[in-house]
């Protein structure tokens, strides 16, 4: 699919949603941007967006709730006419010990990460359909990706992202008939987070093969790499440098 002239929604504005919503805009899409509590983010993203002559707007949304995804795909139909392309990048993470874990905690992973991407696609693909096909980019993590945890007080997060991979095939063979291509992407060391200390940022450097961060653009060359291919359908690519190598 060449993204000129269509219009893809981005779901999730903080770090890799903006970069991801740049890159379609560059190459010709029409933008709505989703955030949940990231609002400046989204802003200055659409600022850029329209500078490059594009369409672009920027739409709060809770897509742990059902009638929030639904009215998210709505407004965005309404809006711009159509939707060709769905990135789903609302994600949650955070670091739990066992023994402290909620309900709360597992429903909230869950709900984000999987059920959130659910709930979206199954909203946008009457709209898809309308227009001949689309395209569905949903977000795993490198080491779901890689089949077995790493790190411990991540169990609702390893879970959700490995559940999203389990979505993403699914949701390729049901719909592949339509026209309607469904892969995912899997981070690895791509942004560290702000908690992050520099010898900590370092050690996960060295324990790269490729010796570095990625970087949110190479997350959106991948995303565009399978929205614009017409024979992948899915896949979960590891956009990890080689760190599940090691």
């Amino acid at each position: 699919m060449n993204p000129s002239d269509k219009v893809a929604l981005i779901i999730g504005a903080k770090r890799l949603g903006a970069a991801v919503a740049l890159e379609l805009a560059r190459r010709g899409a029409d933008i709505c941007l989703s955030y949940n509590r990231s609002q400046e983010h989204a802003r200055r993203a659409v600022v850029t967006m329209q500078a490059l002559g594009r369409k672009a707007i920027a739409m709060q949304a809770n897509v742990s709730r059902a009638e929030e995804c639904q009215r998210l795909i709505d407004s965005t139909v309404a809006e711009f006419g159509r939707l060709d392309i769905l990135v789903n990048m609302a994600s949650t993470y955070e670091t739990i010990p066992f023994g402290e874990l909620t309900l709360d905690h597992w429903d909230r992973a869950l709900a984000v990460d999987l059920t959130g991407a659910f709930l979206c696609s199954r909203a946008a693909v009457p709209h898809m359909r309308r227009v001949g096909g689309g395209r569905i980019v949903n977000c795993s993590d490198w080491v779901a990706r890689s089949g077995r945890p790493r790190y411990p007080g991540l169990l609702p997060y390893y879970v959700a992202k490995s559940a999203v991979i389990g979505l993403t095939e699914a949701l390729a063979f049901e719909l592949a008939a339509d026209g309607i291509l469904v892969n995912a992407i899997a981070p690895g060391p791509i942004l560290p987070p702000s908690e992050m200390s520099s010898q900590e940022v370092e050690a996960v450097a060295k324990a790269t093969p490729l010796g570095r961060w990625g970087g949110a653009e190479e997350i959106a060359k991948v995303v565009v790499a399978l929205v614009e291919s017409d024979f992948v359908t899915g896949e979960t690519v590891r956009v990890d440098g080689g760190r599940h190598l090691k």
